[in-house]
């Protein structure tokens, strides 16, 4: 009986195995390796923010064409799944990426770096306006490779970067501080086009703080009197076309008059970097003809006979009485520029070209208001005034608050726009009035006019922005000159509209 039963299993089992093909005599198919160019592909990428950076891999199958699938990876994160990437870079950053390649055999992996970098990290910034009176912000980074070519963006970077935002119109002024661009809109009389200062990040251009004025129906800003270097996050004035002065602190970005400059200033001075966390801001008040300096926000303190002089005691100041209180005004205060250099071994100066009372206009070259005596601490000697006695020029219609100005302390000169030109006048020159200032340089067509000009921290190049008033559309031009010899290095004509301020963004 236990036989029969063993049979019986042996007979299912054949019957069980003749069910399926023995295939051990087929030939078997080769998988589809995937191989992904690596000359295709690069181990690095450098973007700017917002650019497209497009791939196009070449992938190639061994033994067979199989359907294959892409995805690729930024960060961690898929991104596209398309066989060509397009990726816009919108956040600045080094990012870790990869593609994958995958068909049903296996995959394939190809690992590279990315890297979003500002296009506004350094280089020549335009803030100009528009035929309808709106800001645009034209900017050419120097190049990233060497041999790549210079030119400026062709978009208006401040709506690029802030689309859905509305700016007030006709721009004054920009001013780089520490992790921010400053721009100033004095807008119209307009209920929705106020006065407005707008703070960007410095790196993206993006708005990050919006002070609106609409409280102060005269407040039309035209000069931020705001540090760079040494920006501490304090509150700065901020100069107005009626000539008051208002206080802009950019802890809380919270607009208010001034409550220390009470007088009437003229539309001119500047802020000193001085080495170290301190600043010097000049200005120059129209009511009693005097020179003020804000040091590290403390003050206002005139020019006299003594350390930290106030305003209500200039009226019985020799020094005050002898070298201000009978000039008319001021039509321009400059600082002369130095080098890295020059600032541990050259004291500041500034040129101050004012109207004198025989309608003659007179510089007053000076250095610091105080200099301190050695070997005492906390004492100090008013400088010499040997520089208030130099008759600068006959014509006091050469240059006026507005003109644009810049000197150095390398060829000892002083620029200024005079329509299509750049004047050069040596500052330090006994006997050479303005009106003996050469050409330096001309610009574009007789009727171009300039509007501003900036100077590198070398002094071995000028910048000169200045536009076509007959011309439509982009009128507005940038070149760059050699400082010594006036030759042209660079021409970029058509970048801007009506430029209101040159500058070299730092980074």
């Amino acid at each position: 009986m236990k036989s029969r039963h063993i049979l019986s299993f042996l007979m299912v089992s054949l019957a069980l195995v003749s069910c399926f093909e023995d295939e051990s005599t087929l030939p078997t198919r080769k998988l589809a390796e995937i191989t992904i160019d690596g000359s295709s592909i690069a181990k690095e990428y450098n973007i700017h923010k917002n650019d497209t950076l497009v791939i196009e891999p070449i992938v190639t199958q061994s033994n067979g064409e199989l359907p294959l699938t892409y995805t690729w990876e930024i960060d961690q994160q898929v991104i596209s799944t398309e066989r060509i990437l397009h990726y816009v870079g919108t956040t600045l950053g080094a990012f870790s990426a990869r593609l994958i390649v995958e068909n049903e055999d296996g995959k394939a992996f190809h690992v590279f770096a990315l890297n979003v970098n500002s296009p506004y990290e350094y280089g020549i910034m335009v803030l100009s306006e528009d035929a309808e009176a709106r800001p645009h912000i034209a900017f050419m980074q120097e190049p990233m490779k060497e041999g790549d070519a210079r030119a400026f963006y062709d978009e208006n970077s401040l709506v690029r970067n802030n689309p859905e935002q509305t700016f007030a119109s006709h721009p004054s002024d920009i001013v780089q501080t520490t992790g921010s661009l400053i721009v100033a809109c004095q807008g119209s009389d307009s209920e929705d086009d106020g006065a407005a200062i707008y703070f960007l990040n410095e790196k993206t251009l993006v708005v990050e703080n919006i002070v609106e004025t609409k409280e102060y129906k005269t407040f039309k800003p035209t000069k931020l009197f705001t540090p760079g270097e040494s920006f501490d996050g304090g509150a700065y004035p901020v100069l107005s076309a009626d000539g008051k002065m208002y206080s802009l602190p950019t802890y809380n970005a919270v607009l208010q008059p001034s409550h220390k400059l009470l007088s009437t200033y003229a539309q001119t001075g500047f802020v000193v970097d001085n080495e170290g966390s301190y600043n010097d801001i000049l200005m120059w008040d129209t009511e009693v003809n005097g020179l003020v300096l804000i040091y590290n926000s403390y003050g206002p303190y005139y020019c006299g006979s003594k350390y930290l002089m106030q305003r209500d005691s200039l009226l019985n100041d020799e020094y005050y009485v002898k070298n201000f209180s009978k000039l008319r005004g001021v039509c321009t205060l400059t600082p002369v520029l130095r080098t890295p250099a020059q600032k541990k071994v050259l004291k500041q100066e500034l040129i101050a070209i004012v109207e004198a009372p025989l309608m003659l206009q007179k510089v007053v070259i000076a250095t610091f208001f105080w200099e301190g005596i050695s070997g005492s601490y906390g004492k100090y000697k008013v400088l010499d005034n040997k520089g208030f006695t130099k008759a600068a020029s006959r014509n006091y219609s050469l240059i006026d608050e507005h003109t644009p100005c810049v000197a150095n302390a390398t060829y000892k000169t002083m620029m200024f726009a005079n329509g299509s030109k750049v004047m050069r006048w040596y500052y330090n020159q006994d006997n050479h009035y303005l009106e003996d200032a050469d050409v330096l340089l001309s610009v574009g067509s007789d009727e171009a006019v300039i509007t501003s000009l900036a100077i590198s921290d070398d002094h071995k190049k000028t910048f000169v922005a200045f536009y076509e008033p007959s011309q439509e559309g982009k009128n507005g031009s940038v070149w760059v000159f050699d400082t010594a010899t006036g030759t042209v290095l660079e021409r970029y004509d058509g970048v801007c509209y009506r430029p209101v301020k040159v500058m070299w963004k730092k980074r």
